[in-house]
C-alpha cells in the first residue's frame, strides 16, 4: 500500500503502509542496525518519526487528497523498542481544520511501546515545483 505521496525520510526508514482508511492506520517498520541507539534499541527519534506518520495518516484517512503538517505532539516512552515494530493510529476528533490523533507502536509481541497523541492541521496540497526563478517551495499552515 502506498502513503499517496512521495515522502523520502519516510521511504529511507522503509515504512510500511498496512491500513488507511476510516481514520485508523497501521504502519510496519523493520529498524536497521543505523535506526538503533547506544543501547542497541530503536532510537527514540526513529519511533517519534514512525508515531508522527502514523497519526498523520490516521488523519489524512478520512480526506485523503489534503495533506496534514503536526501542530504539536507529545510521546511517552514506555519500554524499548526492539525488533520488528508496529505503528497503530486512530483519528480521535476532527474538526474542518484541526485533526486530534493518537498512535502507539507495538514490538512483535504485541507490548506497548511507545505511546503519542498529536494535533494535526489539514492543509491543500499544493505543487511542490519551482513556478518562477523566484519561487519557493512551501507548504502553507494557513
Amino acid at each position: 500500500m502506498k502513503f499517496g505521496v512521495d515522502i523520502p525520510f519516510v521511504n529511507h526508514l522503509g515504512f510500511d503502509l498496512v491500513q488507511f482508511e476510516g481514520g485508523h492506520s497501521e504502519i510496519a517498520y523493520e529498524p536497521r542496525p543505523e535506526h538503533m541507539n547506544s543501547f542497541a534499541v530503536t532510537h527514540g527519534g526513529a519511533c517519534m518519526t514512525l508515531l508522527d506518520v502514523t497519526m498523520a495518516t490516521a488523519a489524512r484517512s478520512v480526506q485523503q487528497d489534503m495533506g496534514v503538517v503536526t501542530i504539536e505532539m507529545k510521546t511517552s516512552f514506555m519500554q524499548p523498542a526492539r525488533g520488528p515494530l508496529k505503528g497503530k493510529g486512530r483519528l480521535m476528533h476532527r474538526t474542518a481544520t484541526m485533526a486530534f490523533t493518537e498512535a502507539t507502536i507495538f514490538d512483535a509481541e504485541g507490548r506497548a511501546c511507545a505511546h503519542s497523541t498529536g494535533t494535526f492541521k489539514y492543509v491543500k496540497r499544493l505543487p511542490t515545483g519551482a513556478k518562477s526563478a523566484n519561487a519557493l517551495n512551501v507548504i502553507s499552515t494557513d
